[in-house]
């Protein structure tokens, strides 16, 4: 016989009952009469969600309140800046929720081996997934938000890992330099400083890729999962994904209906439409290289001119390019951040400013002490 996982059970009964409070009082601060409609809605199912769970632990003696549980503190403190915020706050956060509990639901159908939970965990977790796709409609992010996806890119890593280099060794020069040490010291203390900020970020690159390579294969195996245990929600999903393509409505359920027949083909679809991830990403260890070797480049760049230059000639000329470079990385990073070049070039401008004054001054304190 199963014993049952009552602490689980109580968990899940206390997150239906904050989910149907939350809906509510999202309903309360939504100004628009459909929607107003779609999360007064919810709160009714989210409710007899978490009469099926107070159903569940009453049969296991666990005895319940006839009006359920109360809100929980979190779930008290959320509904209060939704009511300052608006639903544009509550929104996003109940979308999470779903996810959440999808990804929860399917976890403890998983390990449930037999017994009520198990299909009660299914039927819910069918029901959350299908709010999460109601929610993601109207924020109009179509998807499935119950996955975690996301890769930095090629250039991303360049830029970064260059801007993490130049920032670290740029300080560490600066405070070698304000220590008023021989300029042979300097160098020495800027190669080792480079060499160590490319191993650092380096791995961390590797580990990062490999991490991500094990969320991947984490997610398309939940997507498998999925296709098995509730395929007319991945139907409908899918269906969605193709509507959102601009296909009319008709044809976007029959090519779903077409492609759900045939599992492989399913998830082959499913990952390459919504996780995203169906095309090559690189390995870890080509991700370390690259990472560290932008690094190295970035950390090289306040060093250099004490390769070629002898005393104050090379420090103003490392101070010159370190700047240069900071505001040039800053503008790159703009690609990414989406504010403008010179902005984002001054700001980076101003940083590796500060870096520099802090480094010297620090440098030039320690000698000072000793």
């Amino acid at each position: 016989m199963t014993v049952p996982d009552l602490a689980s059970w109580l968990h899940h009964y206390q997150d239906e009952a904050d989910a149907a409070f939350l809906y509510r009082t999202l309903a309360s601060a939504e100004r628009d009469d459909h929607r107003r409609d779609v999360y007064r809605r919810l709160a009714e199912v989210e409710e007899r969600h978490t009469a099926i769970w107070a159903r569940l632990l009453e049969e296991h003696g666990h005895r319940t309140s006839a009006t359920g549980p109360g809100p929980s503190l979190q779930a008290r403190v959320t509904a209060r800046l939704g009511r300052w915020l608006g639903s544009g706050f509550l929104l996003p956060f109940l979308l999470r929720e779903e996810g959440r509990e999808v990804r929860s639901y399917l976890h403890l159908h998983r390990r449930s081996t037999g017994g009520p939970a198990q299909e009660v965990a299914l039927t819910l977790a069918r029901e959350s997934a299908q709010h999460a796709e109601t929610l993601a409609g109207i924020t109009g992010q179509p998807g499935e938000p119950w996955h975690r996806t996301g890769s930095g890119g090629f250039l991303r890593n360049v830029v970064y890992g260059f801007n993490d280099g130049l920032t670290a060794n740029f300080g560490l020069v600066a405070g070698v330099i304000g220590a008023a040490v021989a300029p042979h010291v300097v160098l020495i203390s800027g190669v080792a400083g480079m060499l160590a900020d490319a191993l650092s970020m380096g791995s961390s690159g590797y580990l990062a890729a490999k991490s991500e390579q094990e969320v991947y294969a984490h997610e398309i195996a939940m997507e498998r999962e999925e296709i098995r245990l509730m395929p007319e929600v991945e139907e409908e999903e899918l269906a969605l994904v193709y509507e959102a393509k601009g296909i009319d409505r008709h044809r976007a359920r029959q090519m779903a209906a077409e492609v759900m027949r045939d599992p492989a083909q399913a998830l082959a679809e499913k990952v390459r439409e919504e996780l995203k991830i169906a095309e090559a990403h690189s390995t870890p260890l080509r991700e370390g290289w690259i990472t560290g070797l932008a690094t190295a480049v970035g950390a090289f760049i306040p060093v250099a001119p004490f390769l070629v230059l002898r005393s104050e000639a090379a420090i103003w000329t490392a101070f010159a390019l370190a700047m240069v470079s900071h505001f040039a990385v800053g503008a790159a990073r703009s690609f990414f951040t989406g504010r403008g070049i010179l902005r984002s070039g001054i700001d980076m401008f101003v940083v590796g400013l500060g870096v520099a004054g802090v480094g010297y001054l620090v440098g030039d304190l320690v000698a000072r002490w000793l």
